[in-house]
C-alpha cells in the first residue's frame, strides 16, 4: 500500500488569501510543465486553506520520493512551507472527501 506525507505550503506573513491562490496556482503550472513526474506524486490537496498565526496554509498529501524536488522547488519559487515529516505517514484512504480531493493526473 502506497504511503504518503503531509506538506503544508504557507503563505507570507500577512498576504490576503486570493494573493496566495495565485502563487500556488503559478507554482502548480510549473510542476506540471516541467516537474510531470514529481507532480503526479503528488496525491491529494486539502479543500480548504487553514490559518496558521498571520499566514495561510494549504496542506497537500504526496509520494515521500517527490517529497525532495517539490521542496526544492517551492525553494526555488520563493515559496515557504513545513518540511513534510516523512515519520508521519498517511494512506491514501485517510485522504478522502470532503476534506480532500485527489489530485487527477
Amino acid at each position: 500500500m502506497e504511503e504518503y506525507c503531509s506538506l503544508t505550503i504557507l503563505s507570507q506573513p500577512g498576504e490576503v488569501q486570493s494573493d496566495f491562490n495565485k502563487r500556488l496556482i503559478a507554482f502548480w503550472t510549473v510542476m506540471l510543465r516541467s516537474r510531470l513526474n514529481d507532480y503526479e506524486r503528488v496525491y491529494a490537496e486539502a479543500t480548504a486553506v487553514r490559518t496558521h498565526g498571520d499566514r495561510f496554509g494549504r496542506d497537500y498529501l504526496l509520494e515521500a520520493t517527490a517529497v525532495d524536488c517539490v521542496e526544492a522547488e517551492l525553494i526555488v519559487a520563493g515559496l515557504e512551507y513545513s518540511p513534510a515529516d516523512r515519520a508521519d505517514l498517511y494512506t491514501k484512504y485517510e485522504a478522502t472527501p470532503p476534506d480532500w480531493f485527489q489530485i487527477d493526473h
